[in-house]
């Protein structure tokens, strides 16, 4: 099977508004997929229709196979960290993945395992109450990743957190990919999608406006083509990145002038921008 998940037209409507307006998409197996949208998107909408907590309007979507109404066949494929699920706040670290254990049938080995991944285990006896917003999100990785899943849904995992417990997660996710897990990551943080990506859809009102590698998309958008570049002595220099920036370029480097070089495309929040009119918020 070469997609983890299709969707095909997929719509969602509450009541007169339609959150979702025909989503056409496929994620690869073993690939990192991001879904990036602002607040209201409809991200976690997505989510929730393909881990079958929501029933679609309209459209069919595929998980592992499996149409996503059907979602008890795959169940103990997947694993999932979201924001309403909840930890247990007076049970322990250990406990809590007890009993998610016990929910999705994984052996109890596997919370050690688990514990030790996402650096928990002297902690194990902790309460989740107790918990640092760091903590409480390695926790909830580790829940995830008990059934050592085959698709890992991550909605927002670093939200709110520092940037070296952020560095942490990411890690997790990248060892998990090399496990052979496919990841589907939701953020509105361009710079987390842009190092951790295989492809990135970019979602703005139920639409999704435009896909690919994240370097692809910037430099589909890359409009004006220059080469900006600072001096030792301070002075700024654009060119064209062209090959009328050679000789002036080889000029720079055989004279040690040149301190930094950088091209000019775009970030993908600047895509998003230009897009739209919205800021990535």
């Amino acid at each position: 099977m070469e997609y983890a998940i299709e969707m095909e037209h997929i719509v969602q409507k509450f009541g007169e508004k339609e959150v979702l307006r025909g989503i056409d998409l496929k994620v690869t197996r073993g690939e990192i997929f991001g879904l990036l949208g602002p607040s209201g998107a409809g991200k976690t909408t997505l989510i929730k229709i393909l881990t079958g907590q929501l029933e679609q309007t309209g459209g069919n979507a595929l998980l592992l196979g499996r149409n996503t109404r059907k979602i008890q066949e795959v169940h103990q494929r997947l694993g999932m960290m979201m924001d309403q699920f909840g930890l247990y706040e007076r049970l322990s670290c250990y406990d809590n993945l007890k009993l998610f254990a016990k929910i999705y049938g994984a052996e109890e080995k596997r919370i050690k395992m688990a514990l030790e991944k996402t650096g928990l285990f002297e902690d194990r006896k902790c309460m989740a109450a107790k918990l640092s917003k760091g903590m409480r999100s390695r926790l909830s990785l580790a829940r995830a990743f008990l059934s050592e899943p085959e698709v890992l849904f991550l909605d927002e995992p670093t939200t709110g957190l520092d940037p070296a417990t952020a560095a942490e997660i990411h890690k997790l996710i990248r060892e998990e990919q090399r496990r052979g897990a496919t990841v589907f990551l939701t953020t509105h943080n361009m710079e987390e999608a842009y190092k951790l990506c295989d492809h990135v859809a970019l979602l703005n009102e139920g639409n999704i406006v435009e896909y690919g590698e994240p370097e692809e998309v910037c430099r589909r958008y890359n409009h004006q083509k220059k080469l900006q570049i600072r001096l030792y002595d301070g002075e700024l220099v654009e060119l064209p990145n062209d090959r009328r920036a050679a000789e002036i370029l080889k000029d720079y480097l055989e004279k040690e002038k040149l301190e930094t070089i950088h091209s000019t495309e775009p970030s993908l929040e600047t895509v998003f921008m230009e897009l739209t009119g919205r800021r990535f918020v």
